[in-house]
């Protein structure tokens, strides 16, 4: 199909500008300022104006490569709705009211992580925006730009970020390293460090499922697509078993904050270790699962490399 011709370049290009959006993106609210008495949509113009031009980018691509598709339309339209949804629950998680209530409740801000990670990054991954925005951008613009990003560095780079391994161990780290109370509660006092935090969050998550869903899970080793589900999904459950059970607030930031919800900071705490625990560890069980329904339902075609996707 057409959207795949340059394919391998276009992620490369989009790496530059994935990054403006995942840091506009990220800086949602203010974790400075005082907590708002009754949370409600934030507004924040970075990220409005990245939300908003990554759908325009992809609605314009998506314009312009339905007419020359033919009969990969119904592939198109399947993407589409792919990225609607990943698009979605970004605006739930950074702009809807669970944005700043995350500033009063570790539970809301747990769900809000939850659904970028688990919920936007898979689908934006399934949506293949990255051939779409380039055919967003205007004409004279995707010659020089596609040839920006085919020099040997931006390669290079791009094949360590995406080797699954790699994407495996960074996404593991940074959950663990970000939910130790020293970089956690760092973060819940320094915009800077949330933004960093979420950055890394959203950004590990999307490496995390192209390693796993990039090529639609076609690859050689077809097993070790299905240990890298599985892994992250027992680690991600054991940090939320870890904090559901434990007797003791890992933040105290949150202590007292919760009162106005009825909850106090242990009882908000052992909600928001629930929530990485079974809804998290369900997502990872369902994507594993249609993995496998998709490689018994249809073999691998062959000389199929990875510019194939579920």
């Amino acid at each position: 199909m057409a959207a795949d011709l340059d394919g391998v370049a276009v992620l490369r290009l989009i790496c530059g500008t994935l990054v403006l959006f995942l840091s506009g993106a990220a800086h949602a609210h203010d974790v400075a300022a005082p907590a708002p008495p009754a949370p409600g949509w934030t507004f924040e113009p970075w990220v409005v104006i990245c939300l908003g031009l990554s759908a325009l980018l992809y609605g314009v691509g998506l314009v312009r490569l339905w007419k020359k598709s033919g009969d990969g339309r119904a592939q198109l339209r399947r993407r589409a709705c792919w990225f609607l949804g990943g698009w979605l629950a970004l605006v739930a998680a950074l702009v809807s009211p669970l944005d700043a209530m995350g500033t009063q409740l570790f539970s809301a801000h747990m769900l809000q992580h939850e659904a970028m990670m688990i919920v936007a990054a898979p689908l934006l991954v399934l949506g293949r925006p990255f051939a779409l925005w380039m055919w967003g951008l205007p004409p004279g613009w995707r010659r020089p730009v596609a040839a920006a990003v085919r020099t040997g560095g931006v390669q290079a780079g791009w094949a360590l970020l995406t080797m699954p391994v790699f994407a495996w161990l960074f996404h593991a780290a940074v959950l663990w390293l970000w939910h130790a109370p020293l970089l956690f509660e760092a973060a819940l006092h320094s915009n800077a460090i949330h933004t960093l935090q979420h950055v890394s969050f959203l950004g590990s998550a999307l490496l995390f499922w192209w390693a796993v869903l990039g090529d639609g899970g076609f690859r050689p080793q077809r097993g070790l697509s299905m240990l890298y589900i599985f892994t992250t999904m027992a680690h991600t459950g054991a940090l939320g078993a870890l904090l559901t059970w434990s007797g003791v607030v890992w933040y105290p930031s949150y202590i007292g904050a919760g009162e106005a919800f009825g909850m106090d900071a242990l009882e908000d705490q052992q909600l928001g270790g629930l929530i990485m625990w079974v809804p998290g560890g369900l997502a990872y069980l369902i994507a594993g699962l249609a993995l496998v329904s998709k490689w018994l339902g249809r073999p691998a075609p062959q000389g199929e490399g990875a510019s194939r996707i579920v």
